[in-house]
């Protein structure tokens, strides 16, 4: 179990100053949740799903319960999961009575001929998977209703809520996706992505998440990764594999996670996160926001942070 490796994050965003702390016991809480199941010998794509649905269960997070609303005042939530091993990936998109959207997402890796499924159909696999369904309304918080409210009552644009320099420099309302990526003791790799997506989205609109490349990508030959913010941005920047791509030209991950952000946000003046371990179980997690929460697990060690540059530590 030596070579095992865990790493969660919250969602890369302006994390106002009265969550920074419940942000940060819920990924290490989520951090130990999967590697409860590397530690009893189960895959990395296990492992992630159990640290993102415990995610997706803690209303403080934008997946799952928790979810904001979009234009019509509807939950949309988006997932993937993706096996480094066989490069199996599934996703769904726009699914709004499914508990944990990511439990739909490896569902549809393992048991369809697909890898995305939106919608209804998507909905239609929960049904036939027997996984837990839930009334839309219950996903949404009582803070989530009222950020609705506000968005409607000014009237902003999506983009203008979630602009790359809007949150480097004005420190403006994001969104927290949620993500994690796993070794487990083969050195088999996963990653998994899962959001709740923008308040005041258009309905029917799918981000990054869902997009294999973008909201996350994993290969055992290479190493693996989970995205968060501008997902708009995210997609057109193919973040998750342009940080893949640098670790396999040799770019140790705290390094290739940075390149990658500084491409995004050069490019397309897009901001947010990454988490990454390569293939050889180093581990990074980067962003460009005024904070992202994250923990990693790696040996005895649990690693955890909230603002740049801070990088905690205590015994496991």
């Amino acid at each position: 179990m030596e070579n095992c490796v865990l790493v969660v994050h919250g969602g890369a965003w302006a994390l106002p100053l009265n969550k920074i702390e419940v942000s940060r016991e819920g990924v290490e809480a989520a951090a130990r949740e999967g590697w409860k199941h590397l530690m009893q010998g189960a895959s990395a794509v296990t492992a992630v799903q159990a640290a993102i649905a415990a995610l997706e269960d803690n209303p403080e997070f934008d997946a799952g319960y928790g979810s904001v609303m979009n234009d019509l005042g509807e939950v949309e939530m988006d997932a993937l999961i993706m096996d480094g091993k066989a490069m199996r990936s599934g996703a769904v998109g726009a699914v709004s009575c499914v508990k944990n959207p990511i439990k739909l997402a490896r569902h549809v890796m393992e048991n369809t001929e697909h890898t995305f499924l939106v919608g209804a159909g998507a909905e239609r696999q929960a049904k036939l998977a027997g996984l837990e369904e839930v009334e839309p309304s219950s996903m949404v918080t009582k803070e989530g209703k009222e950020e609705f409210e506000n968005y409607k009552h000014y009237s902003s644009a999506v983009n203008s809520l979630y602009s790359g320099r809007a949150l480097l420099t004005e420190g403006c309302i994001g969104h927290d996706t949620v993500g994690c990526v796993a070794m487990d003791y083969q050195g088999n790799l996963a990653c998994g992505t899962s959001t709740g997506g923008i308040t005041g989205k258009m309905a029917g609109r799918v981000g990054a998440v869902g997009c294999i490349g973008c909201g996350g990508y994993a290969d055992n030959q290479v190493g693996c990764a989970s995205t968060t913010g501008h997902g708009e941005s995210l997609t057109k920047a193919c973040l998750a594999y342009s940080a893949i791509n640098f670790m396999e030209q040799g770019i140790p991950p705290h390094k290739a996670g940075k390149k990658a952000l500084k491409r995004m946000l050069d490019k397309v003046g897009g901001a947010g996160g990454i988490i990454l371990i390569d293939k050889n179980g180093d581990w990074s997690a980067d962003f460009i926001t005024e904070r992202m929460a994250w923990a990693a697990i790696k040996g005895d060690i649990v690693y955890s942070g909230v603002h740049p540059g801070e990088k905690l530590e205590k015994p496991l």
